[in-house]
């Protein structure tokens, strides 16, 4: 006789137990709202890499070393600043842009998002 193991047991159960259940019930059953999840990470993430070369091509070295602090390090402009020796305005300048006229003017962001609408490129 085969010895126990507690890690593989079987337990007997009658051919017809796994009738049953529907198809939704096996763990390897992909949900629609799992289907568009990952249809729109994909779609997201072709966006964030087309919006990383735009940033490589398009802004000045300063912007770029901002939008790298900013949003992928999470560094606050106050710290941008000191680690780039300019003060926080300008830091705020160079990712947002300043009002002049009631115009905004400049500023990376701004800058990324023309670039965008240029190529057609949407959010989702």
């Amino acid at each position: 006789m085969p010895r126990f193991n507690p890690d593989f047991w079987e337990i007997p159960v009658p051919p017809d137990f796994f009738d049953q259940f529907t198809t939704e019930d096996y763990f390897w059953y992909r949900a629609p709202d799992d289907e568009y999840t990952a249809a729109r990470r994909a779609k997201r993430q072709a966006v964030l890499e087309q919006v990383r070369q735009i940033i490589a091509k398009e802004l000045t070295e300063r912007q770029t070393e901002c939008i790298h602090l900013y949003f992928y390090q999470g560094k606050t402009q106050e710290e941008i600043g000191n680690i780039l020796g300019i003060s926080r305005r300008v830091v705020s300048q160079h990712l947002f842009g300043v009002t002049r006229n009631g115009r905004q003017v400049g500023g990376a962001i701004n800058k990324i998002r023309k670039v965008c609408r240029k190529l057609g490129i949407e959010f989702p």
